[in-house]
C-alpha cells in the first residue's frame, strides 16, 4: 500500500551500479595437513557486469573472539572498490582493508561474518588468492599454504544453527514455526502445513525519512498482546526503509542506522517471543523516478519507487539477512510493490526489469533485479524463507513462473496484494491468474483491503484464499482514518474498524 510522503529536506546524490546474472565463484580451500585455519574466507562473485561487479565475502573466526577485526586481501587483476557495507572498506592500489564497524566487530569463535562490495573491474576478474584476518593469514595453517580452490561451487549455502534448540510439539513446532518451503506449501520443522493469517504493521517504512521517529503507535508488549486479541492471528508484516536502515545523512541520527536496526531487531524479537512469525519487507527505497504513477521526485527514500535501486538496496538486504538468518521463523518479502509496468512500453520490459534489474526502461536509476536481492539473502547463508511481489503494485503475476528467480535453497514463494480498487480483484482473475501460482509455489497475500472501511470485498477473498490454503494479512493495523487507506482498528487496544471487524471475525470463524 502507498502510504501519503513528506518531501525530506536534504537530497543525497545517486550512485550508479548495475546487477546481472550471478557468477558465483567457489570458496577458498582449506588447509592439505586438515587443520583447522585459525581462519578462513569465502570469496564470490555474486553478479558481474561489463564494467563493474557485486562481490561477496563471508569470514570464519576459529581463534579467539574478535572485539574488532581488520581483514586485508589483493586483487590480482585491475579491480577497484566503489562501495562497501557490513565493514569499512577502503582501497590502496591493489591492497583492499576491511575494518569492523561499530555494530559488528565481535565474532565468535567459530562465528561467520558476511561483508560485500560493489567494484569496477577491466580486462579480467581473478578472485583474490590470499587473506589475513587481523594480521593472521587465513585458509591456511602456520605450517601449510592453501590447496587450490575445488572446481565446483559448493552445492548448498552455509548455513547458521539457531540460537536455542528447537523445540516441537505434536501438532508441530512451537509459535513462531521454523519455516521452510516444501512443494507449493510453507511448512515447519516438523513437516506441518503452515498457512499465515495476519496483520501489516505500518509505520517503520516512513516515519523515520519524514523526521518523525521510528513506529507509528506503540510497539511494546501490550500492543502486541492487542494484536494477538484478534483470534487467529499468527503473523505481522514489518515495513522498512533503506535509507533508514543504512543510516543516510538526511534521517536524524536517533532514527537511523544502528538506532533503527537496534529498535527493528528489538520489535522482532518481541513478535518472536509472543509467538508471531514477523514477515520483513522493503517498502520505501531510494533513487529519483518522475515517470508514470511517481509517487514523489525526491531522490532519497520517501516513497514508493518502481524497482529497488542497487546502490542500497543490495546492502540494506545483506544487513537484514546477517540480523536475521538465525531465524528461520523470519520471513523476508523483498520489495512491497514493483511497477515497472508504469515505465516501460511492453509486458516482457517489465518482467526483465523485475527479475534481471540493471539499466531498465524509463527508471534512471540503476535497478536491483529479484534475482541479485535474492542472491544477496543467499551470500550471507541465510535460509529464509523468501517471498517476491508481482509487477502492477504486486497485483500482477502473470509473469511471475516464467521469469521466477534462481534460490538455491528453494524457499522462494509468490505474494499478491488485492485491494477493491485493483484490477485483478475478482474471483475469474484470480482461478486464472493466481491459482496457476498457488499451484507450484507458495503464495501469500500480505496486503489486503477494502477503501471503503466495509468488508465484503474481503470477505469474499478470503474465501477464495482459504479454499486454496493460502496466507493473507490484513492492511493496517494502525489507527488511520479510511480516506488514507484501509485501516483495521480505531485504538491500539484493537478495536476494530468496521473493515476490521470483517478480518477479526472471519479469523475467529476460522478457529
Amino acid at each position: 500500500m502507498r502510504r501519503p510522503t513528506r518531501a525530506a529536506v536534504l537530497a543525497i546524490g545517486a550512485m550508479t551500479t548495475a546487477a546481472a546474472a550471478a557468477a558465483l565463484l567457489p570458496a577458498l580451500g582449506t588447509t592439505a595437513s586438515g587443520a583447522a585455519p585459525a581462519c578462513a574466507v569465502s570469496y564470490s562473485v555474486v553478479s558481474q557486469w561489463d564494467s563493474g561487479f557485486q562481490g561477496d565475502v563471508t569470514i570464519t573466526n576459529n581463534a579467539a573472539a574478535t572485539t574488532s577485526w581488520n581483514l586485508t586481501f589483493d586483487f590480482p587483476g585491475n579491480q577497484h572498490v566503489t562501495q562497501g557495507w557490513n565493514g569499512d572498506w577502503t582501497q590502496s592500489g591493489g591492497t583492499v582493508t576491511v575494518a569492523s564497524l561499530s555494530y559488528n566487530g565481535t565474532i565468535a569463535t567459530g562465528g561467520t561474518l558476511s561483508t560485500g562490495f560493489l567494484a569496477n573491474w577491466s580486462g579480467s576478474n581473478p578472485a583474490p588468492t590470499s587473506f589475513r584476518l587481523n594480521g593472521t593469514l587465513c585458509n591456511a595453517d602456520s605450517t601449510t599454504p592453501p590447496t587450490t580452490p575445488p572446481t565446483t561451487p559448493p552445492t548448498t549455502p552455509p548455513t547458521t544453527p539457531p540460537t536455542t534448540p528447537p523445540t516441537t510439539s505434536p501438532g508441530g513446532d512451537q509459535a513462531p514455526p521454523r519455516l521452510h518451503v516444501s512443494g507449493n506449501k510453507l511448512v515447519d520443522s516438523t513437516g506441518k502445513q503452515v498457512v499465515l493469517h495476519g496483520v501489516n504493521r505500518s509505520g517503520t517504512e516512513f516515519m523515520c525519512a519524514q523526521g518523525r521517529g521510528i513506529f507509528d503507535g506503540p510497539v511494546d508488549d501490550a500492543s502486541i498482546d492487542a494484536i494477538k486479541s484478534w483470534q487467529g492471528v499468527t503473523a505481522v508484516r514489518v515495513p522498512l526503509n533503506e535509507d533508514c536502515w543504512e543510516g543516510l545523512s538526511y534521517v536524524p541520527t536517533a532514527d537511523a542506522g544502528a538506532n533503527y536496526i537496534a529498535a527493528i531487531t528489538d520489535y522482532v524479537d518481541r513478535l518472536v517471543a509472543h509467538g508471531i512469525t514477523p514477515i520483513l519487507e522493503l517498502h520505501w527505497t531510494h533513487g529519483t523516478y518522475t515517470g508514470n504513477s511517481a509517487g514523489c521526485s525526491d531522490v532519497n527514500a520517501t516513497c514508493q519507487k518502481p524497482m529497488p535501486d542497487a546502490q542500497y538496496a543490495i546492502p540494506f538486504w545483506t544487513g537484514v539477512a546477517d540480523a536475521f538468518k538465525a531465524d528461520s521463523s523470519v520471513v523476508f518479502e523483498m520489495f512491497n510493490e514493483p511497477y515497472p509496468d508504469r515505465a516501460t512500453s511492453t509486458a516482457e520490459q517489465a518482467w526483465t526489469c523485475w527479475r534481471d534489474g540493471g539499466t531498465c526502461p524509463g527508471i534512471d536509476y540503476q535497478v536491483a533485479g529479484m534475482q541479485s536481492l535474492v542472491d544477496a539473502v543467499r551470500g550471507t547463508g541465510a535460509q529464509n524463507v523468501i517471498l517476491l511481489g508481482g509487477v502492477a503494485y504486486s497485483n500482477d503475476l502473470t509473469g511471475w513462473l516464467t521469469h521466477k528467480p534462481v534460490d538455491p535453497t528453494g524457499n522462494l514463494g509468490a505474494v499478491v496484494h488485492v485491494y477493491n480498487f485493483n484490477t485483478c480483484s475478482s474471483a475469474s482473475c484470480w482461478d486464472t491468474q493466481l491459482a496457476p501460482v498457488a499451484a507450484q509455489v507458495p503464495l501469500a497475500a500480505t496486503e489486503i483491503g477494502e477503501n471503503t472501511c466495509s468488508h465484503g470485498f474481503t470477505d469474499q477473498f478470503m474465501n477464495w484464499l482459504d479454499a486454496h490454503q493460502l496466507s493473507y494479512l490484513g492492511w493496517t493495523w494502525n489507527t488511520w482514518d479510511c480516506s488514507s487507506g484501509p485501516s483495521l482498528i480505531s485504538s491500539y487496544d484493537g478495536t476494530p474498524t468496521a473493515y476490521g471487524i470483517g478480518l477479526r471475525d472471519h479469523l475467529a470463524a476460522l478457529g
